[in-house]
């Protein structure tokens, strides 16, 4: 006989005497319902865990002229780093505001990337096609109207 079955059975008998051992169906269900919710915590907490750790090490990779955004909304480069803030340059007349290492919501451009990219050698421009090339391609169609 199934557990479902039995629940069913006993609510339907009125009886409530308890089975051995676990106090009937009732302490079963509320065992499973305190494992459900730690298990559900458990879940959250280490997702949580994890986004936190990832946020640190982008704050650690920081470098000086990588262009972030603040959970502000302020979006610059940064100028100079110390231990727990750095320094931002935010308009063309260089203007510097200081944030803490928290502030930072993201990191839009990377200098590392931008160092990279430039150092790669560019591939070469593809061959234009001549006008008579293109003519040829297309001619198929003019003939089958």
């Amino acid at each position: 006989m199934n557990y479902l079955a039995f629940l069913l059975d006993t609510a339907a008998d009125g009886s409530s005497t308890p089975a051995a051992g676990l106090g009937g169906g009732m302490g079963i269900t509320w065992i499973i319902m305190i494992l459900m919710l730690v298990g559900m915590w458990w879940f959250t907490s280490r997702s949580q865990k994890k986004k936190d750790k990832e946020a640190q090490d982008m704050r650690d990779s920081l470098q000086v002229g990588d262009e972030v955004t603040t959970i502000g909304g302020i979006i610059g480069k940064v100028v100079s780093i110390k231990e727990e803030t750095f320094v931002l340059e935010t308009t063309k007349e260089k203007t510097h505001i200081r944030f803490l290492k928290g502030a930072i919501r993201s990191v839009d451009v990377r200098i590392a990337d931008v160092t990279a990219a430039a150092a790669e050698p560019k591939e070469a421009p593809a061959e234009e096609k001549t006008a008579e090339e293109t003519k040829k391609k297309f001619s198929f169609f003019k003939k089958n109207k």
